[in-house]
């Protein structure tokens, strides 16, 4: 792993995949990975991993939180958009400090971080979007980012 140029991980069961992980002491190879300056990707539960918290699902039951591998300050919420319990759930948990506030994604949106910093999000999709959640005044509060769609942005290539 440490001679790869770029390292993605797909979807799944966060929760599960964490314990493998740390069984398997992949959890630190890619955190070596990552400080050997490796590119490191991933979807779903693959996106979720790299930050210190997220919203894992187990099959017919509430969301609940889970810790990643910490590379990524706070926390993260893919398919914000995309199943109808994520939402409610991820604001809910920021709003009673469950979980930390963090980045909330749609299905078809992305978040590139460089250097553990956000460096800009893009979508695949016309009217994805991703988020900054925080608590303000006891309330979650929902900051859209702002992103390139790269629809428009293919085009004005041409």
């Amino acid at each position: 792993m440490l001679n790869q140029d770029i390292i993605y991980v797909g979807g799944g069961n966060t929760r599960n995949m964490m314990i493998l992980w740390k069984e398997w002491g992949l959890d630190e190879l890619l955190i070596q990975c990552y400080q050997k300056g490796i590119i490191l990707a991933g979807i779903s539960a693959g996106s979720i991993c790299w930050f210190e918290e997220g919203l894992t699902d187990p099959l017919n039951g509430p969301l609940y939180p889970i810790k990643g591998l910490g590379i990524l300050k706070g926390s993260h919420c893919p398919h914000y958009d995309g199943e109808n319990k994520r939402k409610p759930a991820y604001r809910q948990h920021i709003r009673e400090a469950l979980i930390m506030p963090g980045y909330a994604a749609d299905d078809g949106a992305a978040l590139h971080f460089v250097n553990e910093e956000l460096y800009k999000t893009v979508s695949s999709r016309k009217n994805a979007s991703a988020y900054y959640i925080e608590v303000k005044d006891h309330k979650a509060e929902e900051t859209r980012l702002d992103r390139i769609y790269l629809a428009e942005s293919v085009n004005s290539l041409s």
